[in-house]
């Protein structure tokens, strides 16, 4: 009977402590949600004026969203341009199509060599005929004035620049065709329009916070009797923040979803002129929109900024309105 009281001891009630922490978050779980729900039930009291807040932050979000998203879909047209590492040697007159193969097999056993194509003035003639506004053109001609072009493609690891300009000083090649400084032009144009869609996010950003906090200092302005008086009574600056926290984190997160809405519906706009004029220059590549990393990232921005843009404000007020202690 001893043994089973001490037992029936050992298993009794919760230790006061581990009950005590479990009321403790419980209250604060009940303080959040109720932050929550009544953050919301205001921001729907005033829909125009939450929805003035949210169409300002999410047209700051969708620019830079889209100014990115454009850029994404410039790199991957120009990709294949930027990727390809042909150079063509145009032989000089007297050297035929003969000569020319003889060339390229020369150019083959070199190492940094992957591989050399020879096109005869035949080749390169059908092929401006196939183009129905140089057809006429060419019927004019007498002979055939387009030279052999052998096309090489250097080696994985090989230097592009380098053997251009040692192609360039031989017999055989007049004209030598390398697009590299073309490709690194571009490689800058796209870094720069990186950069300036980063600037522009910064900026946009920081105007949409300033819009959150305007609209967050006004509503507590509004409830600055009922603020004096919960520090009277001796709440905290968390306490008194949580709600317009809440409301904060509202605008953002609708502002996020609002803006990927319209930079769905613009890019919907132009996505058939698009794929029409990247059709002109031979690609069949499609405009692509945000994948679903991109979505979740603009609306956890957005909700960040809306919260951050409340506590900035919330935070100043408390701070002119604490009670002196005397």
């Amino acid at each position: 009977m001893i043994g089973t009281t001490a037992k029936s001891d050992r298993r009794g009630p919760t230790p006061r402590p581990r009950r005590r922490l479990a009321e403790a978050f419980n209250a604060r779980l009940t303080l959040h949600l109720r932050g929550l729900v009544s953050s919301l039930g205001r921001s729907a009291a005033r829909p125009w004026a939450t929805l003035s807040t949210v169409g300002v932050m999410a047209l700051a979000l969708a620019l830079p969203l889209g100014l990115w998203l454009g850029l994404e879909n410039l790199e991957r047209f120009s990709a294949g341009a930027r990727d390809s590492r042909d150079i063509g040697l145009f032989l000089k007159p007297e050297f035929d199509p003969t000569a020319g193969e003889r060339l390229a097999e020369t150019l083959r056993a070199r190492p940094d060599v992957a591989a050399v194509s020879v096109r005869t003035p035949e080749q390169g003639l059908a092929e401006f005929r196939s183009m129905s506004e140089l057809a006429p053109a060419l019927d004019l001609l007498d002979h055939n004035p387009l030279p052999t072009v052998l096309v090489l493609t250097p080696a994985a690891d090989a230097d592009g620049d380098a053997i251009a300009r040692e192609m360039a000083k031989l017999d055989a090649v007049e004209i030598v065709q390398h697009d590299a400084l073309w490709r690194q032009r571009l490689d800058r144009w796209l870094a720069f329009g990186e950069r300036l869609a980063l600037v522009i996010a910064i900026l946009l950003g920081a105007g949409a916070l300033m819009v959150v906090g305007n609209t967050v200092r006004l509503d507590v302005q509004s409830r600055q009797e009922e603020i004096a008086v919960l520090q009277q009574l001796g709440a905290d600056d968390g306490f008194i923040r949580r709600p317009f926290l809440y409301l904060g984190l509202w605008y953002g997160l609708a502002a996020g979803v609002l803006a990927l809405v319209l930079v769905a519906a613009a890019g919907a706009a132009v996505r058939e002129p698009l794929s029409r004029l990247l059709a002109s220059y031979g690609s069949v590549l499609e405009p692509s929109g945000p994948v679903w990393p991109t979505l979740l990232a603009a609306i956890v921005l957005a909700a960040a900024l809306g919260w951050l843009g409340a506590w900035l404000a919330a935070q100043h007020h408390l701070r002119r309105t604490r009670p002196v202690e005397v």
